[in-house]
């Protein structure tokens, strides 16, 4: 039995920000998987380049350019359009997390989480979107989070900007909808990455996690591919505006 087509993205070029560890990797790999093109984006052109390589497949490829930078962006994007071809699917994944005590979080620390988790996406999808709208066509997901509904202490600016990002999707459903580009997000729970390490090596916090959780573990970057695949596809053609959390169930419990 083969999959059924509404499911087939073979083809498409894919473009997913921050992608040369973590989430965004995964997310690549899935999308390569499913036989699309995937440009890679970061700033670092050695990781870029190292990441492309752990991909299978000979249609990876990559762009250096910074997400917070909106003439970097419009270069970047203009750049892949020309050397790669038209952009089919934008994954909005470039993000970081800054955790201290909202009394002592600092002007510049904000300033540099709103820019990468939120502003990024900002740029990115207006860039993209210009071309999308005028093909008529067009998939942006935004890798929102868990914290796009809920927050803990010392997370207040990453669930601002996660918060803000939920609604920028909507934001931008409104406004590109009537044209043919789909934006929906993709909101992980507490996954197993790099950056997440330190949380899984406190036996505390991670025992918490585990309870907290109906599915009763942390999920893995893997967990998050399969919707992706759904929102980037035409399965999800008149699914537009909305968050689908991955998360174990974490969002629907006390």
């Amino acid at each position: 039995m083969t999959a059924h087509p509404l499911f087939d993205i073979g083809g498409r070029t894919a473009l997913v920000t921050g992608s040369s560890r973590g989430i965004g990797h995964a997310l690549a790999l899935g999308l390569a998987e499913a036989g699309c093109t995937v440009v890679l984006n970061g700033r670092d052109a050695d990781r870029l380049s190292e990441a492309a390589a752990r991909l299978p497949g000979d249609r990876i490829r990559t762009a250096v350019f910074d997400v917070t930078d909106g003439a970097s962006v419009a270069a970047g994007i203009a750049d892949v359009e020309e050397r790669v071809g038209p952009l089919d699917i934008l994954v909005n994944n470039a993000g970081m997390q800054l955790r201290a005590p909202l009394l002592e979080f600092t002007d510049a620390a904000w300033h540099r989480i709103l820019d990468t988790n939120l502003t990024s996406a900002f740029l990115v999808g207006r860039e993209a979107a210009r071309r999308m709208t005028g093909r008529g066509h067009g998939k942006i997901v935004n890798i929102c989070s868990l914290q796009s509904e809920v927050a803990r202490p010392g997370i207040a600016p990453y669930a601002a900007t996660k918060g803000a990002l939920k609604m920028l999707t909507k934001g931008m459903c409104a406004d590109w909808g009537p044209s043919g580009v789909q934006v929906n997000g993709l909101g992980p729970g507490y996954i197993e990455t790099e950056l997440t390490r330190p949380l899984m090596a406190d036996e505390e916090f991670s025992a918490w996690v585990r309870r907290r959780t109906p599915a009763g573990r942390w999920g893995r970057t893997e967990d998050l591919v399969g919707g992706l695949l759904f929102l980037a596809s035409p399965a999800a053609d008149f699914v537009n505006g909305q968050i689908l959390y991955v998360d174990g169930g974490m969002t629907s419990v006390l």
